[in-house]
């Protein structure tokens, strides 16, 4: 147990110093909490760290946002799903709502680079975006995303490629678009080497060529323009910085060049000033010494780009000690727009109060905003616009995942069952429970985001049509719609054959024959045995309606007619006028087809006046026996009704 402390005391110091607001103690139960769920397993990315090591270095790099207290313990507990015994609801009541939310999305996002998750990058995005519906998840994210890249030598080879790909196709421009370019630019330095190494080395030797030429004139250049700044009074704060590798290369491809003596932009110089009057000062003050480039000025303080991004560009040539030849970009900006271009959208959720740092959860409309501009980013050579459909499925789509942690996509409210059958027909048909985080669920949850569920089965398949209630998902209902047309199919076929019988006679038609002569043109078109039964079949099962199909038929006759089913129209007619004149209902408001019973050969030669009882069959027709015959004493007295001779 000493150990225990020791190390998690070690861990709560380094989280202190970094984020000094931390609230210790309830930090100190999460980093035990994590402790005695982790032990000393390694985590699955690297080899030489542990989940807990792992979880407090995400905490860590995390503060540069300035995280609040369920940020931090959403970091720590991040790896806690990926053990069967500690499910959500035990951390919704340790630790609250919010962290159990957290952990359950961070989990998800987490299998993106470890689940064989087959899908495009905008499937990815619009993943993304839906699951990330609080800031703080995002930028959790991103920041492991970071860290992961940082690392890849470390990374276990299998993981390598598909974390630098995801990298620089999903998280990097995610970041850009959200305007939070100092994650973007960690993405692509570290991953553009290990995704493109022929193209990172090919770059580098042209950019080493052009240091041995122009030799390290930015930190000189910088250095004058301070001087001449500060004598026309303006306090200014600048940073140099050199077009990155992977720019270079997205910038090669679109325009389709191979030198970087082509590219205009591969020298910058940051000028920070304290007001926007400053921006617009020091940008006449520069066009004084330096020669501005036509076309190459945009205003972003007045037209600030989609993503919040502001800005003064201008391209100068002949600036104090740099090359003649070169040019330069200027970049003018407030403190405050620095802060914004660095962190993009997560600088909306800062603030600061009496000291204290954190962040506050968006609003509906601040969440559609980062929606907005996720859904719409460039990549390389073309412009990704999301429409309607994939708006659609960022609201309708949930994802969820196996024991295993292979991701599932389902539409939103959708139950285990429809997760079962998505996963595997067989699965679905032999469902007999669910486990969804660990607690077994009625049939009818409703699953969400990060969801785990382990589904439970029978040997054989036991389905029930009552199901058809519960899934949500079309393709669900259509499997198993159709293993009860195949495997239930006699039963249906009675069942729907009975259902049409019943009304064909209340409307004084014949029944159907062997085969099924009634309904032998539907809408028109012939109809063969088998699409006949086939649309029985359908009846039988309640996906068709019997009333629908009369519809549907030439004929067209009365209603609330008797009638007797019998062979040909000439002996139909004879056996309805012979049973009008012998047998009448003792209540007369009862209207029903009815036939004489075969079991007991009622005599309709020599009636007598109370020696007949009519029963009411399941499908509606009252079969006519002899006052003593067995199947009247065996009857449902609710089924028997009063008759007599006509």
């Amino acid at each position: 147990m000493q150990s225990v402390l020791v190390s998690t005391d070690s861990m709560l110091e380094r989280l202190q110093k970094a984020l000094p607001t931390l609230d210790a103690e309830r930090t100190k139960k999460a980093l035990r909490y994590a402790h005695d769920v982790y032990g000393d397993r390694p985590y699955m990315l690297m080899r030489d760290r542990t989940l807990l090591e792992h979880a407090v270095t995400i905490a860590e790099q995390l503060v540069e946002f300035c995280p609040d207290n369920d940020a931090v313990i959403a970091c720590i507990l991040q790896h806690t799903l990926k053990f069967p015994d500690h499910a959500l609801g035990h951390l919704a009541e340790e630790f609250g709502r919010n962290v159990r939310d957290m952990v359950s999305r961070i989990h998800l996002l987490s299998h993106l680079s470890t689940s064989d998750w087959r899908k495009s990058v905008d499937d990815m995005k619009i993943m993304l975006v839906s699951v990330s519906d609080d800031i703080r998840i995002l930028l959790i994210a991103l920041t492991i995303a970071c860290d992961g890249i940082r690392h890849i030598k470390e990374v276990k080879p299998e993981y390598r490629t598909r974390l630098c790909r995801q990298s620089l196709q999903l998280f990097a421009p995610v970041a850009a678009r959200l305007g939070i370019y100092a994650i973007k630019y960690r993405l692509e330095r570290d991953a553009f080497p290990e995704c493109y190494p022929t193209d990172a080395t090919h770059i580098g030797e042209q950019l080493e060529d052009l240091h041995k030429e122009h030799g390290d004139f930015l930190p000189k250049t910088m250095e004058s323009l301070r001087r001449f700044l500060s004598g026309e009074c303006i306090e200014t704060e600048l940073m140099a910085r050199e077009k990155q590798p992977y720019s270079i290369f997205q910038k090669m491809h679109v325009k389709s060049i191979t030198g970087l003596t082509k590219i205009t932009d591969l020298f910058a110089i940051r000028v920070i000033v304290p007001t926007v009057a400053d921006c617009y000062q020091v940008l006449g003050l520069l066009h004084r010494i330096g020669t501005p480039i036509s076309h190459r000025f945009k205003d972003y303080i007045s037209f600030p780009k989609p993503n919040g991004y502001q800005s003064l560009h201008t391209s100068l040539m002949g600036l104090p000690d740099a090359p003649k030849n070169v040019i330069v970009e200027i970049q003018i900006r407030t403190r405050e727009m620095h802060r914004e271009a660095e962190y993009g959208v997560a600088s909306h959720w800062l603030y600061k109060e009496d000291g204290k740092s954190g962040i506050v959860i968006q609003s509906a409309a601040s969440q559609f905003h980062m929606t907005d501009v996720i859904l719409r980013q460039q990549s390389v050579g073309s412009v990704v616009q999301v429409g309607e459909k994939a708006q659609s499925r960022l609201v309708n789509d949930i994802y969820v995942l196996t024991p295993r942690g292979d991701i599932i996509e389902l539409p939103d409210s959708a139950t285990p069952l429809d997760f079962a059958f998505m996963l595997h027909t067989d699965l679905g048909l032999r469902f007999k429970a669910a486990r969804v985080n660990g607690h077994i669920v009625p049939l009818s949850h409703k699953l969400e985001n990060g969801d785990v569920i382990e589904i439970q089965t029978h040997k054989y398949p036991r389905p029930s049509l009552q199901w058809t209630q519960e899934l949500v998902t079309p393709s669900a209902r259509a499997k198993l719609k159709a293993y009860f047309f195949s495997h239930n199919r006699a039963q249906f076929l009675e069942k729907g054959r009975e259902s049409v019988n019943a009304e064909l006679m209340t409307r004084g038609v014949s029944v159907l024959d062997n085969d099924y002569t009634a309904i032998a043109t539907f809408d028109g078109k012939s109809l063969s045995v088998k699409q006949r039964e086939d649309l029985l079949v359908k009846v039988g099962m309640g996906s068709v309606k019997t009333s629908s199909i009369l519809r549907h038929l030439p004929m067209r006759v009365p209603k609330k007619q008797n009638a007797t089913p019998i062979k040909s129209a000439k002996s139909q007619a004879a056996k309805q006028k012979l049973q009008k004149e012998l047998v009448l209902f003792e209540d007369k408001n009862l209207q029903m087809p009815y036939r004489f019973a075969k079991c007991c050969s009622v005599d309709t030669a020599s009636p007598k006046p109370k020696d007949i009882l009519g029963i009411v069959t399941r499908v509606g027709i009252v079969s006519v026996h002899k006052e003593g015959c067995g199947m009247t004493k065996a009857a449902n007295r609710e089924r028997k009704v009063k008759m007599r001779w006509a």
